[in-house]
């Protein structure tokens, strides 16, 4: 029995990243068990997985960034245990793996200190370590440190290549199935891929019970096979029946850098090729053993991809960084709240007031001014051309008179 089902109380849990994959569903996990849960992200998701669990009941947004370490004290109050499944998988901007991994983490676990949290379970990598040349794993062991040397009940989860509803391995497989007519494979490369439900119910015995207080432990599907292989499994499921043609590292690395460059969400990553390169299945650093009822034992199956498939469909213009929402779908996808509108007036306030689109305006009233004048100097020149023949025949005239 955990510890928040006796007497029938129920928790409050903040999750770091919870409109995320692993955050969403393990906010619906708690939701559904009637716990209340807050949920810090750095802004009003819109996208459709997201939508979804902001719609579930007990849930309560909090727009904090991890980079803020006064607003997820004020988010972590009255919570006595918190998930930290924020991460990324490309670098973007501001959002580096030192910004988010390394120094979010820090913000998160001294948030947690001083609004007197006494759970803290991070999310990191089966094969996060140190010195390996990769920014990604590097900064998910920093962020593990970090965890392990706070003052909290901690506990570190470090899972594989997950799958389930809202994923990126299943959602992007299905869109390019249905995009392109070869999938690039990388050989014989295996994984072990892992049901996201297995890897919620692993933290949820964390964060309620307690049970895995001071461990590192490890999680990996119990289904092994080449990656490859899982493609045509996906392909199967969205009868989609391509080629996989297997292809060199250095061309999924190419493929990533400009998918990283043109895509809102990257077919694949630059760290997500990395991690492809040395197989998904044996995990590092990570000494601790599962209790048997936790180990993960929903395999890599048909039903289980078909669970987890977004709805079918290939990419498409929406899918590119360069692309600009029609106003009316715009219009749709904008916050609802007075308070968002004025938040997003602050954030924009040109775009908020219309400034952009009187200056569009004026730029085609000028436009028209100037073709307008153009045309009248045009039709000016052409009735002076027309009236100088007649003009030299009547001077003609005259003289011969």
């Amino acid at each position: 029995m955990s510890d928040s089902d006796e007497g029938g109380a129920r928790m409050r849990v903040a999750i770091t990243g919870g409109t995320g994959f692993v955050g969403g569903h393990l906010a619906t996990r708690l939701a559904g068990q009637g716990h209340q849960v807050v949920l810090i992200a750095r802004g009003v998701d819109q996208r459709p997985w997201a939508r979804q669990v902001l719609r579930l009941p007990n849930v309560t947004l909090m727009p904090v960034s991890t980079s803020d370490e006064d607003g997820l004290a004020r988010a972590f109050e009255g919570c006595p245990a918190v998930a930290h499944c924020a991460g990324i998988n490309r670098e973007l901007g501001t959002q580096t793996y030192q910004a988010v991994h390394v120094q979010g983490t820090a913000n998160v676990v001294r948030a947690a200190e001083r609004a007197g949290v006494r759970r803290l379970a991070l999310l990191s990598f089966l094969r996060a370590r140190p010195g390996c040349r990769s920014a990604y794993h590097e900064s998910k062991w920093a962020a593990e440190q970090l965890v392990r040397g706070s003052g909290l009940e901690w506990t570190v989860l470090k899972p594989g290549m997950m799958y389930g509803h809202g994923d990126h391995m299943l959602d992007h497989l299905s869109h390019a199935l249905h995009t392109f007519p070869l999938i690039a494979g990388v050989g014989p490369r295996r994984v072990r891929p892992l049901a996201v439900g297995d890897v919620v119910g692993v933290l949820c015995a964390a964060l309620l019970d307690g049970r895995l207080a001071y461990k590192t432990v490890a999680l990996v599907g119990p289904t092994e096979l080449g990656f490859d292989e899982a493609v045509r499994l996906v392909a199967q499921v969205v009868a989609r029946h391509r080629w996989v043609v297997r292809a060199p590292i250095s061309f999924h690395y190419t493929l990533a850098w400009l998918a990283e460059r043109l895509m809102r969400v990257p077919l694949i990553s630059l760290a997500q090729v990395r991690i492809l390169a040395e197989e998904v299945v044996e995990p590092t650093l990570a000494p601790d053993a599962l209790p048997a009822d936790l180990v993960p034992a929903t395999p890599f199956n048909l039903p289980s991809i078909r669970a987890g498939l977004p709805p079918p469909g290939p990419f498409g213009p929406s899918d590119l960084r360069c692309w600009r929402w029609p106003a009316p779908v715009a219009a749709q996808l904008l916050p609802a709240s007075q308070k968002a509108r004025g938040l997003a007036r602050r954030r924009h306030p040109r775009a908020a007031s219309g400034h952009w689109s009187r200056r569009r305006q004026c730029a085609r009233q000028r436009l028209f001014r100037r073709h307008t004048k153009r045309r009248q100097g045009d039709r000016g020149q052409g009735r002076l051309r027309r009236s100088r023949p007649s003009d030299k025949t009547g001077r003609a005239g005259a003289e011969g008179a």
